[in-house]
């Protein structure tokens, strides 16, 4: 990876010079052109590119976008709010080189993440990558917290070409066999060589439980860099798939029965270099404060639906008995529930102890999702809120009034369910402002309206190559 220190949008003469020196490393490098990527509001990725000659131009002024992607649908339909979805307007997109990294997975190519900056040098209030660095920064700056953050990407491998059509798995394996490793083992190692060039740090990479499904989990980093990474890795895992002539689908769903592709959050609180869900006299060793975070999470799961699962085909998805994590419950270990308490393996707790959040899929912007939680967690640490009752195994299984003494609710089993939800929550919609808010609940409106009438089969081909 090559990377240059202190990314400063705007246009600071040394970052310009920097960049200027990094274009003419990457044209030395064969590199041709740079993509500059983000996620909207609907939880697509979109892009402009730049030849590396223009990165100097691109971190002095930015690259013209115009603001009406916020309001984007998944169909690219358009909706709109008071402030976003008109054709007026610009905004300027300015690279982060710091996180700039050469494309091993596409010949040629170059990958950066950008902030969305207005015209009048401002943040622009729907750039969701900026939300998340505020959420960070004060949550520093306040509780004098950092924190560790990992999205686990869950895709389903198929025949291709078929994006557009019906998906057929490139795998005829059982669910976690061998079987079906040795069959995809030229594109999984493919994949492992590319993210080891771009300094990926994969923990695992494995078949998964669906049809053609494969899961890879990354190290944890900082959350910013960590949904950047989230970005990046799925680049990648699309563009190495091509390259062998498959296709991929990172939907929630794929097919409307069954189980779908997950992008379960693992999430950790730190203190003065001290992982808070470690070595504390709560239960499992986690602090006073890690309880009272995780409790904040499960408090805000229903309103949190609406970025953690933000497509119709996300509840196809969300079942109970699936590994979805559909109820507002925790326990350890136990991965029916929505907040599950990893431990660690002892000798490892210290570093590896962590809160794995479930009912998140790839449908999700990245940094909306992990603004949002850290949000509600800290919510929960500042008014010491009480941690519930622990459960095991399937809640499913439980008597309503006993889920109820337990504070145990199903969560939205609709997008329009979970709008709602957010809606009347109004730490979620401060946190990330009136413009943004505005923009998730538009966009979440306009893709109900887009499958209104549609059954769960076509839903599910609704937004089968979308993500």
């Amino acid at each position: 990876m090559t990377t240059l220190a202190d990314p400063v949008p705007g246009g600071r003469p040394g970052e310009v010079e920097r960049a200027g020196v990094l274009g003419g490393e990457l044209i030395e490098r064969g590199v041709r052109g740079i993509v500059l990527a983000y996620v909207d509001t609907a939880g697509v990725g979109r892009v402009k590119t730049i030849p590396p000659a223009r990165l100097a131009s691109a971190a002095a002024w930015g690259v013209g976008m115009s603001p009406v992607f916020d309001t984007f649908l998944a169909n690219d339909s358009i909706v709109s709010t008071d402030v976003l979805g008109s054709p007026d307007g610009d905004l300027r997109l300015y690279p982060d080189l710091d996180q700039l990294v050469v494309l091993a997975g596409q010949s040629g190519w170059a990958w950066a993440p950008v902030d969305r900056i207005t015209q009048e040098g401002e943040p622009h209030p729907g750039c969701s990558r900026t939300v998340l660095r505020r959420v960070v920064s004060e949550a520093a700056e306040r509780h004098g917290l950092t924190f560790k953050a990992g999205i686990e990407i869950e895709w389903a491998v198929g025949q291709g070409p078929a994006e557009g059509g019906d998906f057929v798995p490139a795998t005829s394996g059982p669910a976690y066999s061998a079987t079906r490793q040795v069959e995809l083992s030229d594109y999984t190692a493919d994949l492992l060589a590319a993210f080891a060039a771009q300094d990926v740090d994969v923990e695992q990479i494995h078949p998964e439980y669906a049809a053609g499904q494969f899961e890879i989990s990354v190290s944890a980093l900082d959350p910013v860099a960590a949904a950047d990474r989230s970005v990046l890795v799925r680049q990648t895992i699309r563009a190495v798939a091509r390259r062998h002539g498959l296709v991929v689908s990172f939907a929630p769903a794929v097919f409307a029965q069954g189980v779908g592709n997950g992008g379960h959050v693992h999430l950790s609180a730190w203190r003065d270099g001290v992982n808070l869900h470690s070595g504390g006299e709560g239960r499992y060793g986690m602090t006073a404060d890690a309880e009272s975070f995780a409790a904040g999470v499960l408090a805000r799961l229903p309103a949190l639906t609406a970025v953690t699962a933000p497509s119709p085909a996300s509840y196809l998805r969300l079942k109970p008995s699936q590994w979805a994590g559909v109820f507002t419950a925790w326990g350890r270990e136990t991965r029916e529930a929505a907040v599950r308490v990893v431990t660690g393996t002892a000798g490892l707790r210290e570093q590896a102890a962590n809160l794995e959040v479930k009912p998140v899929d790839l449908a999700a912007n990245p940094y909306l999702a992990l603004a949002c939680l850290i949000a509600a967690g800290l919510d929960g640490l500042t008014s010491s809120a009480p941690l519930p009752e622990e459960i095991t195994g399937d809640p499913a299984r439980l008597e309503p009034a006993d889920a109820a003494a337990r504070g145990v609710r199903r969560l939205p089993v609709s997008l329009t369910e979970s709008v709602e939800e957010f809606r009347k929550d109004e730490l979620l919609r401060a946190t990330l402002g009136p413009v943004l808010a505005d923009a998730v609940i538009a966009v979440r409106q306009g893709e109900i309206a887009a499958v209104d009438g549609l059954d769960d089969e076509r839903v599910a081909a609704a937004y089968r190559w979308k993500y």
